[in-house]
């Protein structure tokens, strides 16, 4: 009796824990292919995934290193750059805001910050808080980043509010969807005068204490008190490459609202649950109509043809801060991340109470695109089994056609000014809100460069009959071609600029820039 007691007890305990390990076995079995293919195809220097199934998470699997070469592994607590991911949490903030009494979605925004102006007066009178989060206010996309991005530069909140009145629309009020980074700051502003405390402020007290997201940062803070930080890199050959690692103080940025905000993936899954399947202590942070707000479709986006055909998607929407549609025949909301070095994406399944989160520390835009979608498909098609090859494969060659349809010109032969060369129109400069602008002789060369934004700087190089300005940080953005117009009327000369490559990143808004001349050299 005694040996049968002996032998059934931890039979009876095996009973209790098999279904529980093979559970976890077969999640196991079914998200580690799938990411290990993607660090494999893509060559991450980092990344860190979690999975949810049914309110509660699943699966963690993080990948490679903080800083490549480091040995200092990525872990569920390495804080990584959520990029726009962040708007969410401003919307969340503004929610807040709305369920206390303190605004409402559709005041003006000039109720909240008198000196607020559009180009159009008339926008400008009909802007509410809503129209701030939808990316259909009319200016061109990624119209006015160049004083968000490359950081670190001068420009504030101030100069954001005041810059917006020279963008001139790209097309007519809430006619359609433009994505666009400015309004998110302002939007952040409406909240710091509606709380009556600044954004930073606001967001650690009303969203990340709340919701106990320890680990989030917004704000100036030190890297080594907060420890296990990831660097973006950049993709040399085959090397990752750091860029624009942190100092000890990370100082606070103007594009906070936006898109400035770091958290790790343990917070990141929290925040997602708190949508998926929250508490009655979340509900109680926010309210349900609040919620339905944020994720209802407020602005139609085009659906592209590659959605069409791997999704079966018929309708894409933007809330405030998500992107919404169907996915074979599911409900999906989410938003990606991007900035650079650093790419980011949560996906939500609101009726399957279902979704996943991924951070990477690298050039990451197609591994991000086919890890989306593979583990999109785990939810939608379970039978669909084309893997992370299939879709790799199939987005290098619809990449590789949009290249040769829109190739950039090789710039290889590209040689520099010599300042005699270009003596007529060398000078100061001013853009209405990028600001003063010098181009002078410096070195036995002509070198571009912009006042409140220190990276933007570079020389002038000289390409057939045509300038460009080769800026001196090559991850910086796209080089610029640089187009002088002579002074006629009694009217200065001016200078235009526009992408050398026409598939460069948008927030390089090049082609939105009308510099002046006002004045020779120091």
């Amino acid at each position: 009796m005694r040996l049968f007691r002996a032998l059934a007890f931890p039979c009876l305990l095996l009973g209790l824990v098999l279904p529980a390990q093979a559970a976890q076995q077969d999640r196991t079995a079914t998200y580690d292919p799938i990411l290990d293919a993607v660090v494999a195809r893509y060559h991450l220097p980092g990344i860190a995934l979690g999975v949810i199934e049914h309110g509660q998470v699943v699966y963690i699997g993080t990948r490679g290193e903080t800083i490549a070469g480091s040995g200092h592994k990525i872990t569920p607590r390495t804080l990584f750059k959520i990029a726009s991911n962040s708007k969410a949490m401003t919307t969340a903030l503004l929610g807040r805001l709305v369920d206390q009494g303190k605004l409402h979605w559709n005041d003006p925004v000039t109720k909240y910050l008198p000196d607020f102006r559009m180009h159009d007066p008339w926008v400008t009178k009909n802007m509410r808080v809503a129209d701030l989060l939808t990316h259909s206010s009319g200016l061109p996309e990624g119209g006015g980043d160049l004083m968000l991005w490359p950081q670190p530069n001068a420009f504030t909140r101030a100069d954001i509010i005041h810059g917006l009145r020279y963008i001139k629309p790209g097309y007519s009020f809430r006619s359609k969807y433009q994505y666009d980074n400015l309004l998110y700051v302002v939007a952040g502003e409406v909240a710091a005068a509606a709380g009556g405390t600044p954004y930073e402020t606001l967001m650690h007290r009303e969203v990340f204490q709340p919701l106990g997201l320890d680990r989030c940062q917004v704000g100036r803070w030190n890297r080594d008190a907060v420890g296990d930080v990831a660097e973006p890199h950049y993709r040399d050959g085959t090397r990752n490459i750091p860029m624009r690692e942190d100092g000890p103080v990370i100082p606070a940025i103007t594009s906070a609202p936006a898109g400035g905000i770091r958290c790790d993936l343990d917070d990141m899954l929290s925040w997602a649950r708190n949508w998926l399947a929250p508490t009655p202590a979340q509900l109680q942070w926010l309210s349900a109509k609040q919620r339905r707000i944020l994720q209802a479709p407020h602005m139609l986006i085009p659906v592209s043809t590659q959605r069409r055909e791997w999704d079966h998607s018929h309708i894409m929407a933007y809330g405030f801060g998500w992107r919404m549609a169907d996915v074979d025949g599911h409900w999906t909301v989410w938003h990606t991340g991007t900035l650079a070095g650093m790419y980011s994406e949560l996906m939500l399944l609101p009726d399957r109470q279902s979704g996943f989160v991924f951070l990477i520390n690298g050039e990451a835009e197609s591994a991000r695109t086919v890890l989306g979608e593979v583990l999109l498909k785990h939810f939608t098609a379970p039978g669909d089994a084309r893997g992370v090859a299939w879709y790799a494969d199939a987005l290098a060659r619809a990449d590789k056609q949009a290249t040769t349809r829109a190739a950039a010109p090789d710039t290889s032969a590209a040689r520099p000014v010599a300042p005699v060369a270009l003596a007529a129109w060398t000078g100061r400069y001013r853009d209405p809100w990028l600001g003063e602008m010098l181009l002078c002789p410096n070195h036995g060369r002509v070198h571009f460069a912009v006042a409140k934004s220190p990276r933007l700087n570079g020389d002038l190089m000289q390409l057939g009959n045509r300038d460009l300005v080769r800026w001196t940080d090559r991850s910086v953005a796209p080089d610029a071609w640089l187009d002088f117009h002579p002074a006629q009327d009694g009217h200065p000369a001016t200078l235009s600029m526009a992408k050398v490559d026409p598939l460069g990143d948008f927030s390089s808004d090049y082609e939105d820039l009308h510099f002046t001349r006002t004045g020779d050299c120091p």
